[in-house]
């Protein structure tokens, strides 16, 4: 889903700020939102790609957990490949897969937002 250049600096900010290796699929119409030289400063410790098999990546041992809009295809996708979710809904659905992730099957937890609803890097 479309998301502010806020909430992509955000993001940014936070994966750069761990000691993690990344996977970050941002569209190619989107990559303009992010910081100049993130992908750069983040080429040892990271990846930014337009588009990549969601399936595969979650079925590859590396995968560590998946930040998601919790649409319903790609609950079930971490869901039966055992990937923890990090679920960051957006709209509709969304909201209600978020809360079975979190607080009915217990395989993640929902990112919380302020109150201009952004994600925070934290």
């Amino acid at each position: 889903s479309d998301l502010s250049a806020e909430q992509y600096e955000e993001l940014a900010l936070g994966l750069k700020g761990t000691s993690y290796n990344f996977l970050w699929v941002v569209r190619e119409s989107e990559q303009h939102k992010l910081a100049e030289g993130f992908m750069d400063e983040t080429s040892e410790q990271g990846l930014v790609v337009g588009w990549t098999s969601q399936l595969e990546v979650l079925a590859h041992k590396a995968t560590g957990c998946f930040v998601s809009h919790c649409g319903f295809n790609s609950v079930l996708e971490a869901l039966c490949l055992g990937v923890p979710i990090v679920a960051m809904p957006q709209w509709t659905d969304q909201m209600t897969n978020a809360k079975f992730v979190e607080d009915v099957w217990s395989v993640g937890i929902r990112a919380r937002v302020d109150v201009k609803e952004i994600v925070r890097r934290e």
